[in-house]
């Protein structure tokens, strides 16, 4: 390898270490901070603000809350890794999907279970919210279902399930051997079902028995009639280091023992998914003493599409969406191009090299997050930057190395015979008439970035995808507009950008248009 290439190398690798330290760096809040996490549904919101809003006037720093999360298993290992402290869980979902069905009926069973982990079980906070299917009422009324026995006789019907549902160990696969289901369910979003049912495109769906929309939407909650489903009481999952490390704002979550039942988290539920209340006044009202009933709903108005679009988060998210494209497209910059040009020359290596980065491209986000999370024992900016770095690789170096490969021979020949040694006939010739084409790339990476970004919120990494993550949790459309229109202004923005600097090589070179290649 000759030296340049070496130098441009080792900026490129060391560049990259820095990047990705200062993000986990950033991403990790001091010893002294509450670090509280959330899944990516309503109620897990609100008791997340609620845990983190008590504790909060015992803390130095104020609670960092990471909201939407995901599913159990996301939520799960960013507690383990030690990225969060507590969340709110529920004592069915510990026994059979954390603790893989180990016989665990109390909690004093449970905490000896978890102990090994590290972690514990603490603050019942009073209610059950369990899983059970629900039916329009007027087809219950028809059919005369009352219990899943019922249901199991009426394989005509089409039930749409939430993903994580369908792939839990109390979930579909359990219920549909204890009742004879044979239907073939549809894998939904949990708050797009009910959309969904309501529209009559799917005739069953799974719920949460604290949801806010089954009155609302006149939903027939059907019995568990074989007693497959365990209770789910809402507890705190926490890392046992927690009470030593902050004895005093441990001391004040006991106080939300037993505070809450079913009524209070329903109507909870029901003002942010009916009103759209945010998750914080629904927390604040609640522990000043006003978050039960109508006044606390009729108080506050429902935000229109303008407030949600031109929210006070509006530039705080559109700073971490700009920094999350610029790093992760820089660094893929860094690292694509001097490997595309290594590997140029050495036609099996290109090809294993191009290969390899294409096979990056076929791994579904959510997932390549997960295994980041699990590796790196990190959530937020440090393994989204890393997935979007990943995603960005391989345009830039396919269009580096397609570039270099139209330089036409005669010019290449040119430059060796006037003298030029390899290295400077790159920088020269072959890199300059590239450079379009390698733009091209870059443009084509930079799209796919932000529109990736936006899976980073359910990491905690912020950008315009926590108000997407957030309005799929509420089901709310305008939430997600709000999410996807600032999202699709940066994508029209840096198109405007390319096509600026393309007019400017353009100008430059004068080139026609017409002889620039396309991403």
């Amino acid at each position: 390898m000759c030296l340049p290439h070496r130098r441009i190398l080792r900026a490129a690798l060391l560049l990259f270490a820095i990047t990705w330290l200062g993000a986990a760096a950033s991403a990790q809040p001091g010893e002294g901070t509450l670090r509280v996490g959330s899944k990516r549904f309503t109620e897990s919101y609100i008791l997340a603000e609620l845990l983190a809003q008590t504790a909060a006037p015992h803390t130095a720093s104020p609670p960092v809350v990471r909201q939407g999360l995901g599913n159990t298993a996301i939520v799960y290992e960013a507690l383990r890794s030690g990225a969060i402290d507590l969340y709110a869980e529920y004592t069915g979902t510990i026994a059979l999907e954390i603790l893989k069905g180990s016989p665990a009926d109390t909690r004093e069973a449970m905490n000896a279970a978890l102990a090994p982990l590290g972690l514990g079980v603490a603050i019942p906070l009073g209610f059950n919210d369990g899983y059970a299917l629900a039916v329009r009422a007027a087809d219950a009324e028809r059919l005369g279902l009352r219990t899943l026995s019922d249901l199991a006789k009426h394989p005509e019907l089409k039930l749409g399930l939430s993903n994580e549902f369908l792939g839990r160990a109390d979930g579909w696969k359990g219920l549909a051997a204890r009742y004879g289901f044979t239907q073939t369910p549809t894998g939904l979003d949990h708050g797009l079902a009910y959309e969904a049912v309501a529209a009559k495109q799917i005739d069953a769906i799974d719920i949460y028995t604290t949801d806010a929309k089954i009155d609302h939407l006149g939903l027939r909650v059907l019995e568990d009639d074989k007693k497959y489903f365990p209770r789910y009481d809402a507890v705190v999952l926490y890392r046992l280091d927690l009470p030593a490390r902050l004895p005093k704002a441990w001391a004040a979550l006991q106080a939300l023992e037993g505070r809450l039942d079913e009524h209070a988290m329903i109507a909870m539920n029901a003002r942010a998914e009916l009103q759209s209340v945010p998750f914080d006044a629904i927390a604040r009202d609640f522990l000043a003493g006003t978050g039960k009933g109508a006044k606390a709903e009729a108080r506050e108005p429902r935000r229109g599409f303008a407030a949600k679009l031109f929210g006070p988060d509006l530039w705080q998210l559109a700073r971490q969406h700009l920094v999350l494209v610029a790093v992760s497209v820089g660094v893929a910059i860094l690292i694509g191009v001097p490997l595309a040009i290594l590997v140029f020359p050495h036609v099996r290596l290109r090809a294993l090299v191009l290969g390899f980065a294409s096979l990056l491209q076929t791994v579904p986000s959510l997932a390549l997050l997960a295994v980041l999370i699990s590796m790196l024992g990190a959530i937020g900016a440090l393994p989204a930057l890393i997935a979007l770095t990943l995603y960005s690789l391989l345009p830039i170096m396919r269009n580096t190395v397609t570039g270099l490969a139209e330089v036409p021979n005669g010019l290449r020949l040119a430059g060796t015979a006037l003298g030029m040694t390899p290295p400077q006939n790159l920088r020269l010739v072959l890199l300059p008439l590239a450079l379009p084409t390698l733009l091209a790339g870059v443009r084509t990476a930079t799209a796919i970035a932000i529109g990736t970004a936006t899976i980073a919120a359910f990491i905690g990494a912020g950008g315009f995808g926590e108000r997407i993550v957030t309005g799929l949790a509420l089901n709310d459309r305008e939430l997600l507009l709000a999410g996807a229109l600032p999202a699709a202004a940066l994508a029209l923005l840096s198109e405007g950008i390319f096509e600026l600097i393309e007019l400017a090589m353009r100008r430059r070179r004068g080139t026609p248009p017409s002889s620039l290649p396309l991403a």
